[in-house]
């Protein structure tokens, strides 16, 4: 600790106590450095008036406790310390909890009966027996022992084993050791309350923890816990029957939820996605004009210079595409038809766009153009028509239409690259990034008929929206696989041309190709495929990436013990002929048909495109193999 500096940061799980003490340490004050902790807490779970005996809530929540007890022993920092159950409940609470705590199997891990272990040493052990000594001061033991325990296919002396230790505490309120001291094992406490706010201020009694879950079938119940107990606590799981099919329980936050919880619990906050990075990272806040944020965000800020394109924008690869490039259309002007039409099809008849006598004590002057009319509009006129890297529409954000168009107004459009994402890509496509375009629409001769303004002072920007598309990457690991290019590159090798790697000679590597071209084109297909069905979509989808072959693969139709395949031409200068013959008749198969699939031994069916992919990742692998590229 005394090594840090003001540009680390601290992270820490553990007891509560030990964790004050490392955020008091000098060197932390002095270098002022950021200090997360996640430390144990006295979470609660909370009983709804309504779920009485009988109901599916009421034997959710015995089960969760059960669970949130025993499972590791109940040595984590997200267990259930306190039960809070309504005062009527109580008895029918220690009953069913203790007839679940007492089908507990306790002893060997390793043995399929056993539902808990032990702790993890023997002076945890007595320091939670130690704990529970001083919470039975004014709470009852009504489930446990203390002295004995019995063990499952293990010796109870030998380990840290205890039995489970359900405690009683009928005036919390006076007594408030249960919501301080934490028994850090299978312990916990049941307490009364009268009353949701009695609920919520025995929950806040505990000073802040990681978790609670409230258990009721009553959404107003749930509701008015919720938003009372929230001050106090990190994360709140409300649970019903409906929610438990999916629920993770009161101690599994989701992996894009916050986990940390304020006071007790260490004010800090873990997890939650990407917000959780940011607590390892210094944020600053910058100013400057739109131009200059737009460049030093990478996002583009609304009047912010444009950056006229050279070419239409969608016909950009995502690596050539920048924050700012713009893109003004042509005009278009919407006519009445047009907008009776939409409606048409659409079945939107609102009065606005078809009622014209209705328009009286409206915002409307005249017919008025459908608002999603005005982005279909604006689609039209900047969609780039042709095949290119754009390979489709993702989504749509942030749509505002800031005043009505009428018939016969005229629009064009400005669109404008705002910002880019990377995005995992699975399955059969290429590899491509998220690009985020602002799409402003733009009356050409604007009048503002709401506010009597002349032309010259009405505002011409009359929509705006977020379009996302999907943008494939350049591919540039691969060279464009032709006859031309292949019959240069096999002129500068001859039969004494070595491999970078492996075996082969460069006329079994032509040999070889030749085979992979008869496969594809069906003339060989009498073989299985080898890889196994559970893995063939992950396999055959690698071939859309832009990665090359691994050196070390052995195709499973080659000998397996290293050897050479037999030589099927007299020379070199034959080889390659009957290797261009065979790509020929591949090719020509793929024209007459196709539709068609024929099977890989690897990649399984492959159609023509995937053929071609293989193609290029094959052929470049076996000519790298040769140093040839």
């Amino acid at each position: 600790m005394d090594t840090v500096q003001s540009q680390d940061v601290v992270t820490f799980t553990g007891s509560a106590a030990t964790g004050r003490k490392l955020k008091n340490h000098s060197q932390l004050l002095e270098e002022s450095v950021p200090f997360t902790m996640e430390a144990d807490s006295l979470n609660a779970c909370v009983l709804g008036e309504d779920a009485v005996t009988g109901t599916a809530e009421f034997d959710l929540f015995i089960k969760e406790v059960r669970k949130e007890m025993t499972v590791k022993c109940g040595q984590k920092c997200t267990a259930i310390r306190r039960i809070i159950v309504p005062e009527n409940l109580v008895e029918d609470v220690q009953i069913a909890l203790g007839k679940q705590l007492s089908r507990t199997v306790i002893g060997d891990p390793k043995l399929k009966e056993t539902r808990m272990g032990a702790l993890i040493n023997n002076d945890q052990r007595d320091t939670t027996i130690n704990q529970i000594k001083k919470l039975t001061e004014t709470a009852n033991i009504v489930y446990g022992d203390l002295e004995n325990v019995e063990v499952h296919g293990a010796d109870a002396q030998k380990g840290s084993f205890m039995s489970p230790i359900l405690l009683r505490e009928d005036n919390p309120f006076k007594n408030t050791a249960v919501h301080e001291i934490e028994a850090f094992g299978p312990v916990s406490t049941i307490m009364p309350y009268n009353g949701i706010e009695e609920a919520i201020e025995l929950a806040q009694m505990g000073k802040g923890s990681l978790v609670s879950s409230v258990v009721t079938g009553d959404d107003a119940f749930a509701k008015a816990y919720t938003v009372e107990a929230a001050s106090h606590h990190g994360r709140i799981l409300c649970l019903n029957a409906e929610s438990a099919k999916q629920s993770t329980g009161h101690g599994s936050p989701l992996p894009l939820l916050v986990h940390g919880g304020p006071g007790r619990a260490g004010g800090g906050e873990e997890m939650g996605g990407l917000r959780g990075i940011k607590h390892y990272m210094q944020r600053c806040a910058v100013q400057g004009s739109p131009t200059t944020l737009t460049e030093v965000t990478g996002i583009y800020q609304p009047n912010s210079a444009y950056k006229e394109a050279e070419k239409h924008p969608f016909a950009y690869h995502y690596e050539d595409i920048k924050p700012g490039m713009s893109l003004q259309t042509h005009k278009r002007t919407l006519t009445d038809t047009d907008i009776q039409n939409f409606a048409n099809l659409t079945w939107d008849h609102f009065y606005a766009h078809t009622d014209i006598t209705s328009l009286d004590g409206s915002i409307f002057k005249k017919r008025t153009a459908h608002g999603y009319f005005i982005i279909s509009a604006a689609a039209g006129l900047f969609v780039y028509p042709n095949k290119g890297p754009v390979s489709a529409n993702y989504g749509l954000e942030d749509i505002r239409f800031l005043r009505p168009l009428y018939h016969n107004d005229t629009i064009y459009v400005r669109l404008t690259c705002k910002e880019k994402r990377e995005r995992d890509v699975s399955g059969r496509e290429h590899p491509s990034g998220i690009v985020k375009w602002y799409v402003e629409v733009f009356d050409a001769e604007p009048v503002d008929y709401e506010n009597g303004k002349t032309d010259e002072e009405a505002q011409a920007l009359v929509a705006v929206a977020t379009i996302l598309t999907m943008v494939e990457k350049k591919q540039t690991t691969f060279p464009e696989i032709n006859e031309r290019f292949m019959r240069s590159t096999f002129a500068k090798a001859n039969s004494e041309t070595k491999p970078l790697w492996g075996n082969m000679t460069m006329q079994h590597m032509v040999e070889h190709l030749e085979h992979g071209y008869r496969i594809a084109s069906g003339e060989i297909q009498d073989f299985e495929v080898a890889t196994p069905e559970k893995h063939l979509e992950k396999v055959a989808a690698t071939l859309w990436n832009y990665e090359k072959m691994p050196r070390d693969f052995k195709m499973p139709l080659m000998k397996q013990d290293g050897s050479l395949e037999e030589l099927q031409h007299e020379d070199l200068a034959t080889a390659i002929a009957k290797l261009f013959e065979a790509r020929n008749e591949y090719l020509d198969y793929f024209k007459r048909n196709p539709k068609s699939t024929t099977k890989n031994a690897v990649f399984g069916p492959l159609s023509k495109y995937e053929w071609s992919l293989l193609e290029r990742k094959h052929v470049t692998h076996h000519l790298e193999q040769f140093g040839l590229l």
